[in-house]
């Protein structure tokens, strides 16, 4: 073993809880803890790189962040992600609880809380403007969870999937379509450009549709550089993820990249975790730009409201 092996196998372990207020950010420092990773919550963050000062604590940490902290802010957290990531003694992952506006409603009704943003007003407004604060933080999520439809139990198998260091070896595989428009996704392991491939964009009939749909699917497929393209980069995946677990990584993330980040990258990337699930990966997908979309309906539909 190198001298930057040792090292690399002392850097220290941690996981930063984040997400709206109401979406399961407290059962998921309880299950972390349970998992062997010692919690903190509602640490400032100007404390954070002094916790870590030194040499690394023996468990992994699971540092709960949220409106709550003292001196919490946006900017704050982004350029604590990226010193702790660019750091060769810490090893962050950011878990992001997500949910749906009107299922956080729901829950501040059915606890009678007060909103952390909006304590003398009525929750939907500090739902509201939470979900949009942290907009910026989602998209630097390495897991992305949405509690919306989870029960405690589904929220505890689901965190259990990705950060279970005791589960034998299994790797989780996070396979993402993005727009390089919108620049690459923090944290990815893997990147492909999809860009060569033919583009739906330029079909009237498929314009509006994205890479789900069989229509487009068959567009791209028809391309024929795709065969060639799609089994060399399966390939060379289902040679290297073997390699990812006996170098003791818990998990993984792949993306696809295209121009706007709707038709090919989606497409290429919903066949490739099919192929990889079938192959005996544990895999889940994210397709950022329809995430982005998902959520500005959502501001609109809050706005209308």
């Amino acid at each position: 073993m190198t001298e930057a092996d040792d090292k690399a196998g002392q850097a220290q372990s941690l996981v930063l809880v984040t997400g709206p207020s109401g979406a399961g950010r407290s059962t998921a420092l309880r299950v972390l803890e349970d998992l062997g990773y010692e919690p903190i919550d509602n640490l400032p963050l100007s404390l954070i790189p002094r916790l870590l000062e030194g040499p690394p604590i023996q468990r992994p940490l699971a540092l709960g962040i949220d409106v709550r902290n003292r001196d919490f802010s946006v900017a704050g957290l982004i350029e604590l992600i990226d010193r702790l990531t660019a750091s060769p003694d810490t090893h962050p992952e950011v878990l992001f609880l997500d949910c749906r506006p009107d299922e956080l409603i729901r829950r501040f009704g059915e606890t009678r809380r007060r909103h952390p943003l909006a304590p003398s007003e009525e929750p939907a407004l500090g739902v509201q403007s939470e979900i949009d604060l942290l907009v910026p933080i989602r998209a630097r999520a390495n897991v992305l969870i949405d509690t919306s439809d989870l029960s405690p139990h589904d929220l505890k198998a689901e965190i259990a999937r990705w950060f279970d260091r005791a589960a034998g070896g299994r790797l989780a595989v996070s396979v993402q379509s993005f727009s390089y428009k919108r620049g690459a996704p923090r944290g990815l392991d893997l990147m492909f450009d999809c860009r060569f491939l033919r583009n739906p964009h330029w079909e009237d009939r498929l314009r509006a549709l994205d890479g789900r749909d069989q229509a487009v699917v068959d567009h791209i497929t028809e391309d024929p550089r795709f065969p060639e393209f799609f089994a060399r980069v399966r390939d060379l995946l289902l040679f290297l993820l073997p390699a990812q677990v006996a170098e003791g990584k818990s998990h993984v993330a792949i993306g696809f990249g295209c121009t706007g980040g709707q038709h090919r990258s989606i497409a290429v990337a919903e066949k490739m975790a099919k192929e990889l699930a079938e192959a005996g990966w544990q895999v889940s997908k994210r397709h950022r730009e329809l995430e982005r979309r998902s959520a500005g309906s959502a501001t609109a539909q809050g706005d209308r409201a």
